[in-house]
């Protein structure tokens, strides 16, 4: 069979980035004069979350220095709800993977899956939190905002979801999963911030380069309404394929560092996820692999049409289903048309298509998008716009002697 020619593009963003992010952490915390109402002492509570996030280990380490410089005690816990296979180990593990450890931020890590049940909504819904950030005197919620990949809505993923499903551990995330998260998370949210010692919140937004772009401090009775606005300038500089159609999409790794549903559906189409129209329309999506730092957590891989037997046997199907089972989505835990190879698994998703006219993108991952590869059939309207640059020819895909895809 013969493959689709190749050509590497380059997407032209209007982006801009915090050059010195610690410097706009310290000055933004100095304006709100947050550390004069902490008295010495005190013990700081500091989330982390479970996705790669640009410059966090630097934003971490900088709080610490400054709660430390306050004579308070910050320690740091995992705020992410069932992720790390829903153990307490699991969750360092995964802290780890992102460069979170004791002594990259200064602080101790105290990792555990025990909470508090602090309270209901007015629908009677049970509302939990960690337990250690729960007997903390101040706690500070650290998180990027931007688009979910399951419901949209005014405040999707950022702050308020950290309290609601991170802080609330396995039984926060099932009782936000079971009842729609939409109208979940800010109930859930807004009994935390009454209940708990949450003090601080430090939103971040990222630019479609993946670097900081603005850097929000926060009061607690700010964070609502900043979210909302926050959210839509991180849709504004959120990530997309280039192209309303795409016959064919290669992605090279899913992974929940990449993305809770392991491929952002914001980018392949989130109509995989609810249903409904929306764009990039995609025929097929092929899978090729699962990052290391998702620990066998595959949960994503049912958004695909065919994957790898090397993927497959990667996945830990214990984390897989305990974070599959905690979002009530069945759909993205099923695994696709398993094939024994990168060139059977593409073969079969372009049997049908003409090589030169297939509309066949390929991506390293959902998150990394500045460059892609485009296929022939696109290759008339990429040069007919001023956003995309035509990089270099590249040729058929080319496959090594195991049939795996050399890679981007």
């Amino acid at each position: 069979m013969a493959f689709p020619k190749m050509f590497r593009v380059r997407q032209k963003f209007d982006c801009w980035a915090i050059e010195r992010p610690e410097e706009v952490l310290r000055e933004q915390l100095r304006a709100k004069g947050i550390m004069n109402r902490i008295s010495p002492g005190k013990r700081v509570c500091i989330t982390a979350g479970s996705r790669a996030i640009a410059n966090l280990v630097t934003l971490m380490a900088t709080l610490v220095d400054e709660f430390k410089k306050r004579g308070t005690h910050p320690f740091i816990v995992p705020a992410m709800g069932s992720h790390g296979g829903a153990t307490a180990d699991g969750q360092l593990a995964v802290l780890r993977r992102l460069g979170i450890r004791e002594e990259t931020v200064n602080a101790p890590i105290i990792s555990s899956m025990k909470v508090v049940e602090v309270g209901r909504t007015a629908e009677g819904l049970p509302v939990y939190c960690d337990e250690e950030a729960c007997h903390a005197d101040f706690i500070v919620i650290v998180n990027r905002v931007k688009a979910h990949t399951a419901f949209k809505a005014s405040i999707e993923s950022g702050l308020m979801k950290m309290m609601a499903v991170g802080l609330g551990k396995r039984e926060g995330a099932e009782v936000a999963h079971a009842h729609g998260l939409a109208e979940a998370i800010p109930q859930l949210a807004r009994v935390l911030l009454e209940k708990t010692p949450i003090g601080l919140g430090v939103a971040l937004v990222e630019n479609q380069l993946g670097q900081t772009a603005k850097i929000a401090v926060l009061e607690p009775d700010e964070i609502e309404e900043a979210e909302k606005q926050l959210l839509k300038e991180a849709k504004h500089l959120m990530l997309r394929l280039p192209f309303d159609q795409i016959d064919v999409l290669i992605v090279e790794e899913i992974g929940k560092n990449i993305s809770g549903t392991g491929m952002d559906t914001n980018v392949i189409g989130i109509g995989r996820r609810i249903g409904g129209k929306w764009k990039p329309e995609v025929g097929k999506i092929v899978v090729l692999d699962l990052t290391e730092e998702s620990q066998g957590n595959a949960l994503g891989i049912g958004l695909a049409d065919l994957t790898t037997r090397r993927l497959v046997n990667k996945i830990d199907w214990r984390a897989t289903y305990a974070n599959v089972i905690a979002t009530g989505y069945m759909g993205t835990g099923k695994i696709p048309v398993t094939l024994e190879s990168d060139r059977e698994a593409i073969r079969v998703a372009l049997q049908g298509y003409a090589p030169d006219q297939v509309r066949l993108v390929r991506i390293r991952n959902t998150r990394d998008l500045q460059e892609i590869d485009v296929s022939e059939g696109l290759l008339e309207e990429v040069q007919s716009r001023d956003d995309l640059i035509i990089v270099e020819e590249l040729g058929e895909l080319g496959f090594d002697s195991q049939g795996n895809l050399l890679r981007l």
